[in-house]
């Protein structure tokens, strides 16, 4: 196992789980993720390389609010806190977007600067809105590893849910500076996906 391990010294759980007691939340192309009767979750991982590097990323920024809280690591496996709401997609089908959402993404993106990520972006489906419209990323991949100083997967989210022009007038509104930086490498990617 991954050399930070020895980090977890108390175990959250120090019994088996019986995954026919849990509740099955969704599966993706690294993993499983069940809901623990505690209101918990575990994510069975298929993947060791991405586990490794979701893991550390999660255990550097524990207990950010933007986050979910790890509690515990296996071999293969992570408990974690679940995270309640909707993907920022269904969200926008359900709700629409309005300015306060606009703003909440902002300053998701600035937190990231904040974390030392060297990657500025997510996708669109990793970020969950919850009930008291509060944000969280859940599956954060190579934010210490990858360099993109742009939201690039985002702008393509937001593209393809057509939020991306009402977004970007909050960013120059609220953010002019990062409207500036941001907006000529969005529409140049954007371009290249018409084509």
């Amino acid at each position: 196992m991954h050399k930070n391990k020895e980090l977890i010294v108390n175990p959250y759980y120090d019994f088996d789980i019986n995954l026919l007691d849990c509740k099955f939340l969704g599966e993706g192309h690294n993993g499983i993720v069940y809901l623990l009767p505690d209101g918990n979750v575990i994510k069975i991982c298929f993947n060791i390389k991405s586990f490794i590097g979701e893991y550390i990323i999660l255990e550097k920024v524990n207990g950010n609010k933007y986050f979910p809280r790890i509690y515990d690591i296996g071999e293969n496996y992570m408990i974690r806190e679940y995270v309640d709401g909707d993907m920022l997609p269904k969200y926008i089908r359900k709700h629409g977007f309005n300015d306060e959402l606009g703003k909440r993404i902002i300053e998701l993106l600035k937190e990231f600067k904040v974390l030392n990520f060297t990657k500025i972006d997510l996708r669109c489906k990793d970020i969950f809105v919850q009930p008291n419209g509060n944000l969280k990323v859940i599956d954060p991949k190579k934010f210490y590893t990858k360099d993109r100083d742009f939201p690039r997967h985002l702008s393509k989210g937001m593209y393809k849910l057509k939020i991306l022009d009402p977004f970007l007038e909050v960013l120059k509104k609220e953010e002019p500076n990062l409207f500036d930086a941001w907006t000529p490498k969005i529409m140049n990617y954007i371009k290249e996906l018409k084509y």
